[in-house]
């Protein structure tokens, strides 16, 4: 079976389809901030094994290994989706999830909690590039983007219970919030039941170019996946370097960072639930440009932060960010994309988002070693807020908007 053009529908008009939305939904909520559940529990993993060689490194690389994975299997991902269906790797996917996840609770080796989080980025792999071809298959215009601002609420609210439980799980033993993974095993039934592969429509000869992209909408989607990798780059300094950051400025209590972190996507949660109105009201580069111009606010903000209350600031402006910038990537995507290529467009996205994830600290922890926490922060923040002000640029000028 090879889908080859999908059903849309405007507005869920039955039980099944409201169902078939709730189901999608709360399949989300295991994704972009899957990694960075286990984020408090970095100073416990780089203490349990202190004596390893690049420890500093390597713990870091525990929370965002997975995104390595994520970034070289999610093109694969959208072949096999486009090729044999959405459904199938879907289900494979939230199992693979639940086991390898999970793998922190008994794994008792550095190489082997590597090894874990290796297995969890093929998983999440799989489910976003599914999920992201499903609301593309499923909705289209604004109902499209009124559903990718409630999906990632979701994305946010389940980011905020995650980090923040995983903080009080990381005071009780470092290994606490690999628990969380196993919820993900709950949702197998609700997909088997309430989440149907998309009816194909039936051509009677196939559209001339179909598929295709021609050479303006290659560059634009280039564009597309460049800015969503620097956007995680950027992003990712806050799981990653956040509870080093907090220790640094003397409060190292794991909650404390999970707290935090929390609460940016707290505020990532209302603002994701403005998108679908901003995107209409702004477009889609005046969305970038806002998005950008938060994180890189954020950021600076967080540099010269000195109390934990001024980090807690910091980080509410950077959930600006990620409640409208994420779902602007996806719907940006799905907007260029054909309808037979959209798992394709979707894995490449989803390689793009975590290639930058993966980056993040490979980028940032030289510049910490170099200039400190508050220097690295205040770069990054900088390169964000030009970024932002481009986009603005370009949303004054017409370059590119939709």
């Amino acid at each position: 079976m090879k889908p080859e053009q999908y059903a849309t529908a405007e507005i869920a008009r039955s039980p099944q389809e409201r169902w078939r939305n709730a189901t999608l939904l709360f399949v989300s909520t295991l994704t972009i901030m899957s990694g960075a559940t286990i984020s408090a529990s970095l100073p416990g993993i780089a203490a349990r094994f202190a004596d390893v060689e690049n420890v500093a490194l390597l713990s870091r690389l525990v929370l965002t290994l997975p995104a390595v994975f994520i970034a070289l299997f999610s093109p694969a991902a959208g072949f096999l989706v486009d090729r044999f269906g959405r459904k199938p790797l879907l289900v494979a996917s939230l199992g693979l999830f639940t086991v390898a996840g999970a793998s922190g609770l008994f794994l008792d080796t550095l190489p082997g909690l590597l090894v874990g989080r290796a297995v969890l980025g093929l998983a999440v792999g799989g489910i976003m590039t599914a999920t992201t071809a499903l609301v593309g298959d499923f909705f289209q215009g604004a109902a499209r983007d009124r559903y990718m601002g409630l999906q990632q609420a979701f994305v946010g609210i389940g980011g905020t219970l995650f980090l923040t439980g995983g903080g009080f799980l990381a005071e009780v033993h470092w290994r606490g919030p690999f628990f969380i993974y196993t919820v993900a095993i709950l949702l197998v039934p609700a997909v088997m039941v309430f989440l149907p592969e998309p009816r194909r429509l039936r051509q009677a000869a196939p559209v001339a170019g179909e598929g295709r992209l021609g050479g303006r909408k290659v560059a634009l989607l280039g564009t597309l996946f460049f800015a969503a990798a620097i956007n995680m780059i950027a992003f990712y300094m806050i799981p990653t370097q956040l509870p080093f950051y907090l220790e640094h400025l003397g409060f190292a209590a794991p909650s404390l960072a999970g707290t935090a972190i929390g609460a940016g996507q707290l505020v990532g949660v209302l603002s994701s639930l403005a998108f679908a109105p901003l995107r209409r009201r702004i477009g889609l580069m005046g969305v970038f440009g806002l998005g950008f111009t938060s994180a890189g606010l954020s950021f600076l903000l967080l540099s010269g932060a000195e109390s934990y209350g001024s980090v807690l600031a910091a980080m509410a402006v950077s959930g600006i960010c990620m409640g409208t910038i994420m779902p602007n990537f996806a719907a940006s995507a799905m907007l260029l994309a054909p309808s037979a290529a959209r798992g394709r467009i979707s894995g490449l996205l989803v390689s793009s988002i975590f290639a930058g994830q993966f980056l993040s600290p490979i980028v940032s922890q030289p510049l910490i070693t170099s200039f400190g926490y508050g220097a690295a922060y205040a770069i990054v923040g900088t390169v964000v807020l030009f970024l932002g002000i481009a986009a603005f640029a370009a949303r004054l000028f017409r370059w590119g908007d939709g």
